[in-house]
Parts: C-alpha cells; sequence; structure tokens
C-alpha cells in the first residue's frame, strides 16, 4: 500500500510538471483518477497501519475500535505540520508565490484534526481509568509509571503538552496568523504527534509483557542514527525533486530555454571584429 502511495505521488507530480516543461496543460483524463484513487489509498495506509496493531486481541493496549481513527486525526495534524514549515522555506528562498490565507486555513484545518485526536485520547484514556481493569496496568505505565519504571513517563507528558498547546495557538486566529506562534505550533504538532505515534503507542503496547515482566526502555544511539538517515535520505530527495519542479513552476526551465541553449551551443561563441587601429 505505501509503495502504490508512493508511485501514484510521483506519477502525478511528475506529469503535471513534465507538462508544464512542455508548455501545455496537463492531462485531466490521465491526472484525475489518479488523484482521486490517491484520495483513499492515503486513508487506507493509516487504517490498514492500525488494523496490525488493534487486530492483536493479545495486546490490549492496542485492542481498540478508535485506533483508526486516531491514526488518520493524528496524520492529519503532522503532515500539513511539514507542509507549512516547507512552503514558507520554498516562498523565501525560491521564490514561490504562496499568499498567507493559504497557511492560516491549512493551520486551521489542523485545529480541527488535532481536536479530534485529542478527543478520542481523552475518550480511550477515559474508558481505561473510569472501568479500572486489569487492562489499565499499560495506562498507568505510560502516565505514572509502574512498580518504579518511569523512564516512558516524560515523553507520554511531553507529547501531551506539546498536542494541547499547539491546538490551542492554532485554534485562536491572531496566534496561528503571527509567523513566530505559527511556526511553533508546527513544530509542536509534529513532535507531539511523532513521540505520541512513536515512543507512546508501542513501548506501552509490549510493557509489561505477557508475562507481567517490565523492560525499561530508551533511544538507543544506533537507533537515532539510522533515524537520522533515513529522514536525511528523505530531504535529500526532496531538495533534489524540488529543484526541478520551482525552475519549472518560475519559467526558468522549460522547452523553450533548453531550445534557446541548444541552438547557441550549436551556433559557438559570437564572433567578434577586432577594434579599429588608431590613424595618425
Amino acid at each position: 500500500m505505501l509503495n502504490l502511495y508512493l508511485i501514484l505521488n510521483v506519477g502525478i507530480a511528475t506529469h503535471v510538471v513534465y507538462r508544464m516543461y512542455m508548455k501545455r496543460e496537463y492531462s485531466k483524463r490521465f491526472a484525475l483518477p489518479l488523484i482521486l484513487l490517491s484520495i483513499p489509498a492515503a486513508v487506507a495506509i493509516h487504517t490498514v497501519t492500525a488494523f496490525l496493531y488493534n487486530g492483536l486481541p493479545a495486546r490490549p493496549y492496542w485492542n481498540s475500535a478508535i485506533l483508526a481513527p486516531r491514526f488518520l486525526a493524528s496524520a492529519f495534524c503532522s503532515g500539513p505540520a511539514i507542509i507549512l514549515i516547507l512552503l514558507q522555506v520554498l516562498r523565501r528562498f525560491a521564490g514561490l508565490r504562496i499568499k498567507n490565507e493559504a497557511l492560516w486555513k491549512i493551520a486551521e484545518l489542523m485545529a480541527y484534526a488535532m481536536f479530534i485526536n485529542l478527543f478520542l485520547l481523552g475518550a480511550e484514556v477515559f474508558r481505561e481509568f473510569y472501568s479500572g481493569t486489569s487492562h489499565i496496568v499499560y495506562h498507568q505505565y505510560l502516565y505514572s509509571g509502574l512498580h518504579g519504571h518511569k523512564v516512558i513517563v516524560v515523553f507520554a507528558w511531553t507529547s501531551l503538552v506539546l498536542s494541547v498547546l499547539a491546538f490551542l495557538i492554532f485554534l485562536i486566529p491572531w496566534t496561528r496568523r503571527n509567523v513566530i506562534t505559527l511556526n511553533m505550533g508546527a513544530l509542536f504538532i509534529y513532535f507531539g504527534v511523532y513521540i505520541e505515534k512513536g515512543v507512546a503507542l508501542v513501548i506501552p503496547g509490549f510493557t509489561p509483557s505477557s508475562l507481567g515482566e517490565i523492560y525499561e526502555y530508551t533511544p538507543s544511539l544506533s537507533e537515532i542514527v539510522i533515524s537520522s538517515g533515513i529522514f536525511g535520505v528523505g530531504f535529500l530527495m526532496f531538495t533534489l525533486m524540488v529543484k526541478v519542479a520551482i525552475a519549472v513552476l518560475n519559467g526558468r526551465f522549460s522547452v523553450d530555454t533548453d531550445l534557446r541553449s541548444s541552438i547557441s551551443i550549436a551556433q559557438g561563441p559570437p564572433l567578434v571584429s577586432p577594434p579599429p587601429t588608431a590613424t595618425t
């Protein structure tokens, strides 16, 4: 499913940029069906991932029907957070024309998505703590520690605080329209969701184990280096593709410019006549 979604995005973007390079309109018969297909594909990516978790009855922490909606709501927050930062960078350094109203609308939609994410999280936490069943140990380990094991507690509360702060920043109009608070909110949302869907989701599902054992977890140096390498490769690929796309969008790189360059190269350097000699 991930490979299919990657092929759809690369195919659509490549087709549109190539048609702009050729000074032609993109083909709606080709692009529109792929765009419509990419919408359920994006939903299916997070839904299938959630099903892999909540389909495990031996892991009560993940065995929840609202896990798939939580995945979708958090994805609609963290993805646009990256887009907000990138659009401002491209506008500042690449000359891409982007209106502030577009950025503010994205931030407003992110506030709605974060509200849904926080609401579903609160519903899950209420169910566990109010019912008081034996499955409460997973949430106890996450938010308050269990039998003196509290390494993961700081990650859980950091994620929750960042998510709430970002929701409030994007909910208030004047804060989401301020450049500083807008970027702060985007960073808060990204790191809040990253911690929530990384450490705060995966680790409590295994802790305590089926035998009641508790193994403390902290990210190792190898994990940090590997994760940094994956992010680095992604940013490198994105940078290379954006360089071409921005040049095409701004008209600096097109079939006409290539044609003029080819003609000038074929003709060679212009002939320069020697300067006239002075006569006495």
